[in-house]
């Protein structure tokens, strides 16, 4: 037996060697050059509110198009160009959408669901659909910046080896995000009970989830992200596509997006916006349930080809946000980070080091840059009341 937890230890040490160097020394230093160029691009959009909006999504939130690029390790070296280049477009994307559609109209639905038919085009079928993205929306002119940013995930992903295997899976994650970002700002009446039905709709084969819990998962871009990432790996067949989906959707991603969530809370009630969070009766409750997705999570992960890998990224992940809330003396965060922590066990125990030692070179502040590895993406945080 101690052997055997001795061997464990000396492959995960290995597997996260390999990891960490695979994102630093062969994904990092692309992720830099592929954001210099989206800003750029976005410097150039013609009418200055959507040009003011598209720089506040790269900006403010960067650290997530490092963080989508984490998954460009789950590709072979010779693929990551490409894959780094469609993941951070992807995130770009994403973002950028996300604020646009926090943006005020008469038709929120509407306006999600056209701006959403970006993200649809840039994974689907390919070509262009000549949709008009905006035709929802009171601000128009961007200079085609949306469409160069579908364009570019596009071409980047179309000569992927696993292209096709994971083709199917990639639409369903791109139709889940596109029907939270929809839902997730209330209808045309300031009706939240759309978004409701629709969560409980895409939780209707989890009956041990949550109505928001499996709308949580549904809204997270990990599941997109990551089946971008394995398209570069030739090895990658149909049913793998389906089981990473599977595990991605509903687990990690309601994990990833309760967390964000959770770290976002006090943000939103000062924006009399509601979390996902809040939708718990109780810390206790709260942290008893994430304890049983986070475990859920950590075990399909560890199922899946390369399952070390995910289950590393899955730890990294919840680190950065577990991290960031260490300091935290409110009841919520205090009952959710040991529960989370403990089903994480020696996984995440290198990454918390590390984020520790980065917030003290930082002078005590949350961290911008990641631990060993980085999260990817905070985009299904917010359910406005």
């Amino acid at each position: 037996m101690v052997r055997r937890i001795h061997n464990n230890r000396l492959c995960f040490a290995a597997e996260l060697l390999c990891t960490a160097r695979g994102y630093w020394l062969g994904v990092f230093p692309r992720v830099a050059a592929e954001i210099r160029h989206r800003r750029a691009l976005a410097a150039r959009i013609p009418d200055p509110t959507l040009r003011r909006l598209a720089l506040l999504a790269l900006d403010r939130k960067g650290a997530n198009l490092e963080g989508a690029a984490a998954f460009a390790t789950l590709a072979p070296a010779r693929q990551r160009p490409p894959v780094v280049r469609a993941l951070v477009s992807c995130q770009a994307m994403c973002d950028y959408l996300d604020v646009l559609c926090e943006q005020s109209g008469p038709d929120p639905v509407a306006n999600g669901q056209a701006l959403h038919e970006a993200l649809l085009d840039a994974v689907g079928a390919p070509g262009e659909s000549g949709a008009d993205y905006y035709r929802h929306h009171s601000h128009r002119l961007d200079g085609g910046y949306l469409r160069a940013l579908a364009q570019s995930i596009r071409a980047a992903i179309a000569p992927l080896p696993a292209r096709a295997a994971v083709a199917d899976s990639m639409v369903r994650a791109a139709e889940r995000i596109a029907g939270y970002q929809a839902l997730n700002h209330g209808d045309a009446h300031g009706s939240y009970q759309p978004f409701e039905s629709w969560a409980r709709r895409e939780g209707g084969p989890f009956p041990d989830l949550r109505w928001w819990e499996a709308g949580a998962g549904a809204g997270s871009t990990l599941a997109l992200h990551v089946l971008i990432g394995v398209a570069g790996d030739a090895g990658i067949h149909r049913r793998d596509a389906r089981a990473i989906d599977a595990a991605y959707f509903p687990w990690i991603g309601a994990l990833h997006s309760l967390l964000d969530s959770l770290v976002d809370r006090g943000e939103d009630r000062a924006m009399g916006m509601r979390g996902l969070i809040d939708c718990y009766l109780s810390p206790s409750e709260a942290a008893v349930r994430m304890r049983t997705i986070a475990r859920e999570a950590l075990r399909r992960a560890r199922l899946l080809p390369q399952g070390s890998r995910h289950a590393l990224i899955l730890a990294a992940m919840t680190s950065f946000y577990l991290c960031d809330m260490r300091s935290s003396s409110a009841r919520l965060p205090s009952a959710v980070i040991p529960l989370v922590l403990e089903e994480m066990g020696s996984l995440a125990t290198p990454n918390m080091a590390m984020l520790r030692v980065r917030r003290s070179l930082r002078g005590g502040t949350a961290p911008d840059d990641p631990p060993l590895l980085l999260p990817a993406g905070d985009h299904a945080e917010r359910m406005s009341v």
